[in-house]
């Protein structure tokens, strides 16, 4: 897992390794401003002319370093500052100081297409509020721009924590920051804006002394270690599914998420459908089958497959009349085991919220904005500026490990466990995608024996890696959701 972490609780990291580790701030600067440098270089970035345009605050404070490695390399390089000199930070004034010994070039105004590279450092992590004046004018000239754009730390402009654009942002080509990738560089806008994103080691660290509230994550790719087949298991070890989905007029729904469960994994899985869906399930003879009319007793039926089972799925395509009620009625009412709920199942929970509270093999929803909008009564717009709070409140309040599916999906256990997921593309916007994902996520669970939180990650975390993948393969246009299944087994494959 990859830590992240919001704009204040990187200034904490920041202090603390300050205060209470004893490393000089103006320590930190000077390796900030060589991660900067040499990430130029590694990149091949056109130096041949650069401007370093700064704030008054310590991100300046950085801008100012690079420009004095940039001025010793031989490169011609301006300084220009913004702000008021009198609200400089000390370490801002520490830093103009040398660069003046230095004999560096500070400019007071800039032309920027007169330059191969400008180096944003004029607003950091710690931006709260709207830019503008003389901030957004700068910003506004360095967009426009035909040369490359750097920026330090976070784009100026970019809300550290939610990614929005406060008034106006520098569209970077690249963003090095520092120690940790900040929230705001994992959503979009703020994710677009940031360019090439490299996470450089500083030498800030989270010791068990710093404590962060909320603790956010991101998989990474050596997370899906944790998928690594045992040899010596057979089709029991690896979990067995009992996957309510489809109905009458629907068949896709139920085959992709079962699809998706086996080609991740699963050892076995048993679809409960609508009885016309029959015939249609002859193309996927590895799933068992159980099939319901208006004349089944479905209690029955529904017992059976959950004492059969390790864990459960409900939502995809069944629908939302009264039969569909009846089987998640019953679902969480007689359930003992792990159970994810998707599409027309959190629908169905709208207004019945309650009957989450009380399951006792814990619950996975994986509502899209939507979906969640109309299960909780929060706009999508009021989610966007605050979606790690709202996300890790929300799954508190429902007894649940929430997924919030978006560009950059949420992942709550609560409000201190949040996680963001990083993998995943625009052309997994397609038609029957979150059914594979359900799949992926009921084969993860089954073989990670109900750990919820963790499963939960770890399975979108693999969608998205699939379909990054599939686009790769098909491009991002014409990937289908098979092709996202298809992609995960090819990665697990891997392993």
């Amino acid at each position: 897992m990859e830590l992240l972490v919001t704009g204040n609780q990187m200034k904490k990291l920041d202090t603390f390794t300050i205060q209470e580790m004893g490393v000089p701030s103006l320590v930190l600067m000077e390796r900030a401003g060589l991660a900067v440098y040499d990430e130029m270089l590694r990149k091949g970035f056109p130096l041949t002319r650069t401007l370093v345009l700064c704030g008054g605050g310590n991100n300046g404070a950085d801008g100012v370093v690079i420009a004095r490695l940039l001025f010793l390399a031989g490169y011609d390089v301006d300084v220009c500052i913004l702000g008021n000199p009198g609200h400089f930070t000390e370490e801002m004034k520490k830093q103009i100081d040398i660069g003046k010994n230095y004999g560096i070039s500070f400019v007071k105004t800039f032309i920027p297409n007169e330059y191969t590279t400008i180096v944003d450092a004029v607003l950091g992590v710690g931006l709260s509020r709207e830019v503008s004046g003389k901030y957004k004018d700068a910003i506004l000239l360095i967009n426009d721009c035909q040369g490359k754009v750097v920026s330090v730390d976070i784009p100026s402009g970019i809300s550290a924590d939610t990614g929005a654009v406060l008034g106006a942002a520098v569209k970077a080509d690249l963003t090095v920051t520092f120690g940790y990738r900040k929230a705001g560089l994992c959503f979009y806008p703020g994710a677009a804006y940031a360019g090439k994103i490299i996470v450089a080691d500083v030498g800030i660290y989270k010791d068990k002394r710093a404590v962060l509230k909320p603790e956010l994550c991101a998989c990474t790719f050596q997370d899906l270690q944790k998928l690594k087949r045992m040899p010596e298991g057979n089709k029991g070890s690896f979990g067995k599914i009992f996957l309510v989905a489809g109905s009458r007029d629907i068949f896709g729904a139920a085959y992709l998420s079962g699809y998706g469960a086996m080609k991740t994994g699963a050892g076995m899985l048993k679809v409960c459908t609508a009885r016309e869906n029959r015939q249609m399930f002859s193309c996927f003879p590895e799933a068992m089958l159980q099939v319901y009319d208006e004349n089944t007793d479905l209690e029955a039926m529904m017992k059976e497959g959950m004492d059969w089972a390790d864990v459960y799925g409900i939502g995809p395509g069944i629908g939302t009349g009264p039969l569909a009620e009846a089987l998640l009625e019953i679902l969480l009412a007689n359930g003992k085991k792990p159970l994810v709920i998707d599409a027309d199942g959190i629908n169905l929970l709208r207004g019945r919220k309650e009957l989450l509270k009380n399951y006792p093999g814990g619950t996975i929803l994986t509502p899209h904005l939507g979906e969640f909008s109309r299960l909780t009564g929060v706009s999508v717009e009021e989610w966007k500026k605050n979606p790690i709070e709202i996300t890790g409140k929300t799954a508190e309040e429902l007894h649940t490990v929430l997924i919030c599916k978006d560009a950059r999906t949420v992942i709550a256990e609560n409000q201190e466990k949040v996680c963001i997921n990083l993998s995943g593309n625009d052309g997994m916007a397609t038609a029957g995608s979150g059914d594979v994902l359900t799949g992926i996520l009921l084969s993860v669970l089954a073989q990670r024996k109900g750990e919820l939180f963790g499963s939960a990650c770890l399975g979108v975390y693999l969608h998205g890696v699939a379909g990054d993948l599939a686009a790769e393969k098909k491009g991002r246009a014409g990937m289908l959701a098979k092709d996202i299944a298809q992609a995960a087994a090819s990665i697990l494959n891997e392993l």
